[in-house]
């Protein structure tokens, strides 16, 4: 890596808000196994807490004291899991959270989030078709996920990687604001 560019090592971690810690805690250990790794209590009241989600990468939560609003589907959150219906979200808004899975385990997981209660979303092939997702596995495949909820409304996607990215990849120019491509943006990183 040269002296003069940022080194990346991954997300350190990703700050959430909830309604209910307690709740917030007892599904992240109990139903997704993550455990809870560090406690930090507010000097407001609230607290802070951060889930362990493998290779040094955290998940964390605010809980302020008097805010126990879920997030507006459609606005702050997703309605709908993808594949079911919309799940756009506003600027600046969390649209959701994927969090890397074994490839070889991804069906063995998602049954059991479904063993565990949990609504989840078919199992989402994603390719470079005209669909861009696929309901069978193949070749051209570049990523499996499926989607469900936490319990704050939070979306949270389970993904494997297929393969190793390749220049191909890197396709589409950016759009602006007002929906044009802006040639000549995307710098290579070769």
């Amino acid at each position: 890596m040269p002296a003069d560019r940022f080194e990346y090592h991954g997300i350190n971690h990703l700050a959430l808000v909830c309604r209910d810690m307690a709740e917030t805690v007892r599904f992240y250990e109990d139903v997704l196994d993550m455990p809870l790794v560090k406690t930090i209590a507010l000097p407001d009241g609230g607290q802070h807490f951060f889930f362990d989600i493998g290779n040094e990468n955290l998940l964390a939560f605010f809980w302020f004291p008097g805010n126990a609003q879920l997030p507006t589907p459609g606005t702050s959150a997703p309605a709908e899991l993808p594949g079911v219906g919309d799940f756009s979200s506003d600027v600046s808004s969390m649209n959701h959270v994927a969090i890397t899975v074994p490839l070889e385990r991804f069906d063995e997981f998602r049954d059991r989030l479904i063993a565990k209660g949990l609504q989840v979303s078919e199992i989402m092939n994603h390719d470079n078709s005209k669909w861009q997702v696929s309901r069978r596995y193949h070749d051209g495949v570049w990523l499996r996920s499926v989607y469900f909820f936490d319990p704050n409304g939070v979306l949270l996607e389970f993904a494997s990687l297929t393969r190793k990215f390749t220049p191909e990849d890197v396709a589409d120019d950016p759009k602006n604001a007002e929906g044009e491509a802006v040639p000549g943006t995307v710098r290579s990183h070769a």
